[in-house]
């Protein structure tokens, strides 16, 4: 237990570090808001919040490395693992690099003038400066990437997933590609090579659309055409970086390494959203209409942990075909006859057609800002371009029925009834009370349409929660948006993903898992 003995020691200085900084901070706060000649003044929701945090910190280290607890006993059982503690210390470290590059800038750039064009595109009103503001918001959110401040990581991860996703597609219509990836590991191999090609060809041709966009935003003196080459390859070169760090942490670390880069951008937000939702905190329920008073504060709680509820409950959700293993005698012994089950996932299409949709609805607004103003007196590009801003009826309208189609787009691309079939009747199993070959693949496809509807409209509720806290409680939309919508759904699929591969490697290690000796989270393979 050595290194556990380190870690809680380590761990536990930097939380009572943390924590001492915070009470003091929010002491100071509370001091100076009794001071004043009213409470809202000098604005208690921040100094309290403080408190509370510095409280949970504390609380969370005790429950967790202290006290003779579950939670206790699992992390001794994960540091008594040499293989699994190098794993999670590789995982860090990469992630912790992925985080510093993310804030260094491609050179040449103005800074202050980025920020100021930054800003009026994110609180643009109107047009073409609210469709921009939302498409950095979007961008940000489930591609790693900062294109706000133009890093050399501005482009996230995001490349390599079109292309990877390019290719999968190519796959159902390519028989050439198709034949690669029923070819198994070398199979996989070619087609991640042309994959990591296909990335470059997309990192140059997005890097040089970005790089003339912000090209008044060079410093005097720079912006030439060797400047924008080297904006170029620099945001290539970050991306195809985040590429090979994704994939050692496949190989070295444990989870999946693109899932885990989105997951930590998205993760690294969350202080400032806490930030913003404190600042914006009253404590009295007679103050500014304003704020978010403690009512709003106990109902956005109360929906934070229903909705995590509910992703977990739809990303595990299963529905399980039944499946009976034909009897086959040989001499006097009788082999098979057993009774198993075939998982379909509900959320069969995970997070991609919310991903595809939110790609595809930031268009319309940029295109038809674009031509209100080359006819600005046309009333119906005006219409059009209210229509499709995040905050009308039509775009939401527009925004589910495009969840739906996608949701049943993927499951189509990816789900294989006919080959599930035969592999059924290949294997000599079947569903009972079906004969196997086409009506099995009938029935199975049968069921995925159903319980693809079911997945699509969680997704579209999912998507749409954020506009509505933000409208009907006031809440601002960056506090909202972890409350639903992609982030959300990504962040809670990842974390179980990787809950599921530690846990796995404790089972393995006659170890208990998360939830016991004998339990294992439901839906883990």
């Amino acid at each position: 237990m050595k290194a556990f003995s380190i870690f809680r020691l380590a761990s536990g200085a930097v939380v009572v570090a943390i924590a001492a900084w915070l009470g003091v901070n929010g002491a100071v706060g509370i001091r100076a808001a009794l001071g004043a000649e009213t409470a809202e003044a000098a604005g208690l929701g921040w100094p309290i919040g403080m408190i509370v945090l510095a409280v949970a910190l504390l609380a969370g280290y005790y429950l967790t490395v202290v006290a003779r607890t579950r939670l206790r006993r699992i992390m001794e059982n994960i540091f008594s693992i040499p293989e699994l503690v190098r794993k999670l210390g590789f995982t860090i470290g990469l992630l912790a690099i992925y985080r510093i590059g993310y804030w260094i800038p491609i050179p040449g750039l103005n800074q202050e003038a980025l920020s100021a064009a930054r800003d009026a595109a994110e609180a643009g009103a109107e047009g073409q400066s609210q469709a921009v503001g939302g498409f950095l918001q979007t961008v940000a959110l489930y591609t790693g990437g900062n294109l706000q401040d133009s890093t050399i990581f501005g482009l996230g991860i995001m490349p390599y997933i079109t292309a990877s996703i390019i290719f999968q597609l190519l796959g159902t219509v390519v028989p050439s590609i198709e034949r690669l990836q029923r070819e198994g590991e070398a199979g996989r191999r070619k087609i991640q090579e042309y994959t990591r090609y296909a990335t470059v060809l997309l990192c140059l041709i997005q890097a040089s659309f970005w790089v003339r966009y912000q090209s008044g935003n060079f410093y005097d003196g720079y912006g030439g055409p060797l400047t924008i080459l080297m904006g170029i390859l620099g945001m290539t070169t970050g991306t195809i970086f985040l590429m090979w760090l994704g994939e050692q942490i496949d190989e070295y670390g444990i989870g999946n390494g693109i899932s885990l880069l989105i997951m930590g951008g998205i993760v690294a937000r969350m202080p400032q959203a806490f930030v913003l939702l404190f600042s914006n905190a009253t404590w009295t329920f007679a103050g500014d209409s304003s704020k978010i008073g403690p009512l709003k504060l106990v109902v956005l709680a109360a929906m934070f942990v229903a909705v995590i509820a509910g992703a977990i409950l739809i990303t595990q959700g299963q529905r399980r075909i039944p499946i009976q293993q034909a009897k086959m005698t040989r001499g006097r012994r009788v082999y098979g006859g057993q009774r198993h089950y075939l998982p379909l996932r509900v959320n069969h299409g995970g997070v991609m057609p919310i991903i595809f949709t939110s790609a595809l609805m930031i268009f319309p607004g940029v295109i038809f800002g674009w031509l209100e103003q080359f006819w600005p007196g046309s009333s119906v590009l005006g219409f059009l371009s209210r229509s499709f801003q995040q905050n009308s009826f039509v775009y939401w309208l527009c925004y589910i029925a495009l969840i739906f189609f996608f949701a049943y787009f993927w499951t189509t691309v990816q789900f294989k009834p006919k080959e599930m079939a035969d592999q059924l009747r290949d294997s000599g199993s079947f569903i009972p009370g079906l004969r196997p070959g086409r009506r099995t693949a009938e029935y199975l496809e049968k069921v995925m349409e159903r319980i693809t509807y079911c997945g699509a409209a969680f997704l579209a509720l999912i998507a749409v929660i954020p506009t509505l806290i933000n409208l009907w409680m006031g809440i601002d939309y960056y506090i909202a948006a972890f409350l639903g919508g992609t982030g959300l759904l990504i962040t809670v699929s990842v974390a179980l993903d990787l809950v599921q591969r530690v846990e796995a490697q404790l089972v393995m290690r006659n170890y208990g898992g998360f939830l016991g000796d004998n339990i294992k989270i439901k839906g883990a393979r």
